[in-house]
């Protein structure tokens, strides 16, 4: 029995015929489109979202060459704790809700289209200190490989505190 390479030919010998590869982003720019591009597309995501109410809840989305793509949610009181992704940038948006984000001392209230973007060694926290439930969107690259937790400012002075009173 002849198989279809024998029958049709070896498709990868006529690139003519095969679809281009799509573009993927090269830059932060090019990031920030891809956040854009598939927080617009709310029936691809939406029916995606779970909430856990012992922890936030997240879900790689896609990956291309050197970038993943996830999707967390965020019932009230929910954080990341203060943490920094090693070696890899990123890009979040906010697609639903409100989220806190603390960085260097200072707090950005986010809310749907606001964009954050960050570099390797970048140090914050993000919570949900709404009453309602939240969903952001998150790319990394090159692909997220490590989250470095880091001691909280206010728990480190506390704990200080306490020491020296004690």
């Amino acid at each position: 029995m002849n198989s279809d390479v024998e029958i049709a030919g070896d498709p990868l010998a006529l690139p003519h015929l095969m679809p281009p590869a799509p573009a993927h982003p090269t830059t932060v720019a090019g990031f920030a489109r891809l956040v854009r591009t598939i927080a617009a597309d709310r029936p691809g995501w939406v029916p995606l979202v779970q909430y856990d109410p012992v922890s936030r809840w997240y879900h790689r989305l896609r990956t291309g060459p050197g970038y993943e793509v996830w999707l967390l949610s965020w019932l009230p009181g929910q954080g990341s704790g203060r943490h920094d992704h090693g070696a890899s940038s990123g890009v979040f948006t906010v697609l639903d809700g409100e989220l806190t984000e603390h960085s260097q001392g200072e707090r950005h209230v986010l809310r749907p289209d606001a964009q954050r973007v960050f570099a390797p060694g970048y140090v914050h926290e993000v919570v949900n200190d709404g009453l309602a439930p939240s969903v952001s969107l998150h790319v990394y690259f090159p692909g997220l490989t490590e989250m470095a937790m880091h001691p909280s400012g206010g728990a480190c002075a506390a704990a200080s505190a306490v020491l020296a009173a004690g």
